[in-house]
């Protein structure tokens, strides 16, 4: 079911053309999948693109290598190309760029029914997780960094408040600013759904003296893989 259609020596023209041919329109659908997973549309037309091209240019290295030692040595260059982002992506901008690694790997080697069996397959099930949110977080935790005077003990000074609008609350870090005047508290924070964020803004004012209060995205950790 699986067998190659190239020969070991020489790349026949039209075994060649297949496979590019192949790892071209797997690398589209690949794309595709990734654009259309994005609920919020917020995908990167570049790494799009890249999706399209990158198999077709991994199937292009994997036949020119020639000979099994060459090959097995230069699979690790090839993989190594996931460095190839300047920015660091989250995981699933990763997982993507093994995804159609893998695909090109198979077309290179001549496994065009393995590559397609591999893009529709996990496309598929890539598809259906990323659009019914699976492992999703249903309330986004937030950062909220709020600044007091030195004169108020802020140890249980907003547990109402956080009782009250939200699912629970941890305090991260305090620090002193303004010369020890004031107080900076970082806490992070999961807000109840539909709550009126300005209305709690404006507790937590009535409270601090009117002092900064700053609530935003809670900073993503950097993922390691």
């Amino acid at each position: 079911m699986f067998e190659t259609i190239l020969e070991a020596t020489p790349i026949s023209t039209k075994g060649a053309i297949i496979s590019l041919v192949v790892a071209l329109v797997l690398g589209f659908l690949i794309s595709l999948i990734y654009i259309l997973s994005e609920k919020k549309k917020n995908y990167s037309s570049h790494f799009a693109l890249t999706l399209v091209l990158l198999p077709a240019i991994v199937a292009v290295v994997i036949m020119l290598v020639g000979s099994d030692i060459a090959k097995a040595i230069s699979l690790g260059g090839v993989f190594a190309l996931v460095r190839f982002r300047s920015v660091p992506g989250d995981s699933k901008d990763i997982m993507s760029v093994f995804f159609t690694m893998a695909v090109g790997l198979a077309c290179g080697m001549g496994y065009v029914n393995m590559a397609i069996t591999i893009a529709v397959v996990i496309g598929i099930i890539y598809f259906l997780l990323t659009r019914f949110g699976y492992a999703e977080k249903r309330n986004i935790p937030k950062q909220l960094k709020i600044t007091i005077p030195e004169n108020l003990n802020y140890q249980g000074a907003f547990d109402d408040l956080f009782e009250e609008y939200s699912d629970g609350a941890s305090l991260e870090k305090v620090k002193t600013t303004n010369l020890g005047t004031l107080y900076e508290l970082t806490y992070n924070i999961n807000l109840k759904k539909d709550i009126d964020e300005k209305q709690f803004i404006d507790s937590i004012r009535c409270r601090n003296g009117n002092l900064n209060i700053i609530l935003n995205k809670m900073p993503e950790r950097t993922e390691v893989l």
